[in-house]
């Protein structure tokens, strides 16, 4: 997978997604969200990860999760990992614990 991949950032006010292009596919690489009702700030659920078959194992979903990261940092917001790749990618990296919603 080139570095130089773009991914695009979809935010429809009440949920969200990461997209990038996967060569040799029609369907795009993708990180969704929705932001989370009742809790206290501004909290997006990361639910759902997809990466085509041809591009898994590959760092395209590890992409995807660093773009998600890299917002949260720049906009306040923190992050419930309810994808289960998402959450291993938190385990993987504790320096991001104070981007975990409590």
């Amino acid at each position: 997978m080139p570095d130089e991949a773009t991914i695009s950032h979809e935010d429809n006010g009440s949920h969200g997604a990461y997209r990038m292009d996967v060569k040799g596919s029609e369907r795009q690489a993708e990180l969704t969200w929705r932001r989370s009702l009742g809790c206290e700030g501004d909290v997006r659920i990361a639910d759902h990860t997809f990466t085509p078959p041809q591009a898994r194992g590959k760092g395209v979903a590890g992409k995807l999760v660093e773009a998600l990261i890299t917002d949260a940092q720049e906009n306040g917001f923190t992050i419930v990992p309810a994808c289960p790749y998402v959450a291993v990618q938190f385990d993987r990296h504790p320096e991001w614990a104070d981007l975990r919603a409590q």
